[in-house]
């Protein structure tokens, strides 16, 4: 009995799992998803700009706009929204982007701001500036502080 609740738990689980995968992923046969939803949250993958797009010099505020329009494309993939997201982590190159970076993101959310870190990093895939992975939680912004729902 106990077994088969485990097992009815583990497929019940599984089945609650839905993989995205981006054009580029796709594309270039990457073992990867570029988001994973798991009952009401959403796990962004690591998102940098395509290496076509980069190789043809983007400029550090066309580059944050692209990446942010990716990572948007993931978020309405799972039927979400950018004011769901809760938590975003950014690594970037170069450190005197900040505000560069800031003025860009700032435009794909309202009045309230996931949590972020912004990381400096030596180097990422493609030569790209910057990458951007998070967390989005389906009607995260419908839920007031502490946690409970309005």
């Amino acid at each position: 009995m106990i077994v088969c609740l485990l097992l009815s738990t583990a497929a019940a689980a599984q089945s609650d799992r839905k993989f995205f995968r981006s054009k580029v992923a796709v594309e270039r046969h990457l073992p990867i998803s570029s988001g994973v939803v798991v009952g009401d949250t959403l796990y962004i993958s690591g998102t940098t700009v395509s290496p076509p797009r980069l190789a043809a010099g983007l400029t550090p505020e066309q580059e944050a706009r692209e990446l942010m329009d990716e990572v948007k494309k993931v978020v309405e993939q799972a039927g979400m929204t950018m004011d769901e997201v809760v938590s975003i982590q950014v690594f970037c190159t170069d450190l005197s982007l900040y505000e560069t970076f800031n003025a860009v993101y700032a435009s794909y959310f309202h009045d309230n701001y996931p949590s972020r870190a912004f990381i400096g990093v030596s180097k990422l895939l493609f030569g790209a500036r910057f990458e951007v992975n998070g967390i989005a939680v389906a009607h995260a912004k419908k839920r007031s502080k502490g946690g409970k729902s309005e």
